[in-house]
């Protein structure tokens, strides 16, 4: 299975953003690099969470550890948001079942 990939140095050029930059993003382990044959690419599924970086990074000036404290934050809020969505759907199956049975007085 062949994984569509963007080169870095090219991506970098026409975004006007500092190779360097993603390249901290991948020492601090938020995006994964790929080098083939000496050059780097980042699988393209990963272009969102590096584009909401550099949005971060740019338009907020955070730097790259507030953009892994950022991130590691909305996973664990869309995981709870999960969960309670979950719940919610749990209990309302519950409370249609609780009024469909009769009382037992």
């Amino acid at each position: 299975m062949q994984t569509d990939l963007i080169i870095i140095k090219e991506y970098c050029r026409q975004s006007h953003v500092d190779p360097s930059f993603i390249i901290s993003l991948e020492e601090d382990g938020l995006i994964d690099i790929q080098v083939v044959d000496g050059e780097r690419y980042l699988p393209v599924e990963q272009l969102g969470d590096l584009e909401r970086f550099v949005r971060w990074h740019e338009d907020l000036s955070v730097n790259i550890e507030g953009i892994g404290v950022i991130h590691e934050l909305m996973g664990r809020m869309h995981d709870m948001q999960r969960e309670l969505d979950r719940m919610r759907r749990e209990l309302r199956l519950f409370h249609a079942d609780y009024r469909n049975t009769p009382e037992e007085y």
